[in-house]
């Protein structure tokens, strides 16, 4: 196979797992007669969908305002987070344990903290989706910022530059391929703790549309809230790939020429 067909053929592989997958589901649900109470079919789903579509597309844009927001604040605590821990080793042995402490808390049991503190609605929302991708991102900046050579660094330092040269000529553009990395993953964690905010403590958004379709038994309505949500996620991990491809294309290509002359 040429590169040029492999290359194709990677473009419409997402396609043609999502349309077997989906084939296969029609497939299954009609051979065996599942009740649609218990799961029901693409069509069925796709059905609901467009006769609750307006419905569907307010709250979808309710999630998809509560994920951005709480995807930026992510951004920069998570940033700077990472610079502090990155840069510093001090920082690193005193806030690095705390984080990790931090991050194994399950994030719904601080629902019903953040309810108290800011309320039922969009809020908590924010605060969740910001709780849930912080950490990604400043573990990735920090580990960019670590694979700093020590004896570049000590180069560095001989000819006159100060640790903050270091920082900004070296340290952060050494650390933007794991940082626009770990965005792809905080994004997708964003809309988790979005839409677990909504099942618990929202009026609003894909999360309550569920909560709401499951206490009426319109089961093909909660499946295509799911369905919702996961294009979301593609779509903005989708956007979050092609801005790391532009940003850090010398290193994808650095990479790819590595592995191009290896084999």
């Amino acid at each position: 196979m040429t590169r040029q067909a492999q290359k194709r053929l990677e473009q419409v592989a997402p396609w043609i797992v999502t349309i077997g997958l989906l084939v296969v589901w029609q497939a299954v649900v009609v051979v065996f007669k599942i009740e649609p109470f218990l799961m029901p079919s693409p069509t069925a789903i796709f059905a609901a969908f467009l006769q609750y579509q307006d419905s569907i597309l307010y709250h979808a844009w309710h999630t998809m305002v509560s994920t951005l927001l709480g995807f930026a604040l992510g951004i920069v605590v998570g940033v700077l987070l990472g610079i502090c821990i990155g840069s510093s080793r001090l920082v690193y042995a005193g806030l690095y344990p705390v984080l990790i402490g931090f991050n194994s808390v399950p994030k719904v049991a601080t629902v019903p903290i953040l309810v108290l503190w800011l309320g039922i609605g969009q809020p908590t929302a924010v605060a969740t989706a910001f709780l849930l991708c912080f950490f990604p991102i400043a573990v990735n900046v920090a580990t960019g910022l670590a694979t700093v050579e020590p004896e570049l660094e000590d180069v560095l330092r001989s000819l006159g530059a100060s640790r903050t040269d270091i920082l900004l000529k070296v340290g952060l553009p050494r650390a933007m391929p794991y940082f626009f990395a770990s965005l792809k993953v905080a994004i997708t964690l964003a809309f988790v703790g979005a839409v677990i905010a909504e099942t618990l403590a929202s009026n609003d958004g894909i999360g309550y549309l569920m909560i709401q379709a499951s206490s009426q038994f319109r089961v093909p309505l909660m499946f295509a809230g799911l369905a919702v949500i996961a294009a979301m996620g593609v779509v903005t991990y989708l956007i979050f790939a092609f801005i790391e491809r532009r940003m850090t294309g010398w290193a994808v290509r650095g990479q790819n020429a590595s592995l191009g002359g290896g084999g």
